[in-house]
């Protein structure tokens, strides 16, 4: 029987702000956990705000990878969905927010785990 995939939705905070303008460290490090995960990148567009943050999505079969970032309020939004049709990757959705808070030394500030 088909198990709903599962949808992280997370707002937080990290403890320098200005970590929240390097896209490009993010960006690598999302790649490569869809890499190592074994997910299917469908495709992705970054784009870096002028001396502010920037905002990020990775399209994937299994779903989707996204985030926004705001340093002048030091704020984030991210949210990773992963179906779970072919095979179970709530685990993964998971390991993916956790090492994303470690990269960016980030508290969290609120989640919402959805089942669908």
């Amino acid at each position: 029987m088909y198990k709903k995939g599962l949808h992280l939705i997370s707002e937080f905070s990290v403890a320098d702000p200005l970590v929240l303008k390097d896209m490009d460290r993010v960006k690598t490090f999302l790649n490569a956990a869809v890499y190592n995960a074994g997910l299917s990148k469908v495709g992705e567009v970054f784009h870096q705000f002028s001396d502010a943050g920037y905002t990020g999505i990775i399209c994937l079969t299994e779903s989707h990878i996204s985030i926004h970032t705001w340093p002048e309020f030091n704020r984030v939004t991210f949210d990773v969905f992963l179906s779970n049709f072919l095979k179970y990757n709530d685990d993964i959705a998971e390991k993916i927010h956790s090492d994303l808070l470690l990269l960016l030394d980030a508290d969290e500030v609120n989640i919402t785990r959805l089942n669908r």
